[in-house]
């Protein structure tokens, strides 16, 4: 649901999150930020039967986050706002940074010559060898 004054800021960001809670829409808003796209368009691009596009646009729609017209037959998504894009940007360079930590880390830990890397050596990396 949209903001509506008297609401809690914080309940309207949680439901504002829970709309973009499901990889399908974060597939769509991804698609949207490129451009206006018809149901069928969106439909082939997700691999999504339109059934359950039309739920998750609609999810979308009801949190004010996509707005559709009809034009004959064909059914227009687009953002209502530019920003949603940008929100999708700054969630993509979170995961890339922590991505990168994990890497990182990961990396230290192969090189490490320790006692403990020493003692782990020999049992293999996988958790079966670890049995």
């Amino acid at each position: 649901m949209p903001f509506t004054p008297g609401r809690p800021l914080a309940e309207a960001k949680a439901d504002l999150f829970k709309a973009l809670a499901h990889p399908a829409r974060i597939r769509v808003l991804e698609l949207l930020a490129e451009g206006e796209q018809t149901v069928g368009a969106l439909a082939e691009a997700t691999g999504l039967e339109l059934s359950h596009l039309s739920q998750q646009v609609s999810v979308l729609r009801r949190a004010g986050i996509v707005d559709s017209r009809r034009v004959g037959n064909n059914v227009f998504c687009t953002l209502c706002d530019p920003q949603t894009a940008e929100l999708l940007g700054v969630a993509r360079r979170m995961l890339t940074v922590h991505l990168r930590q994990g890497q990182a880390l990961l990396q230290a830990l192969d090189g490490a010559d320790d006692a403990v890397a020493l003692a782990d050596s020999g049992r293999g990396t996988s958790p079966a060898a670890q049995v």
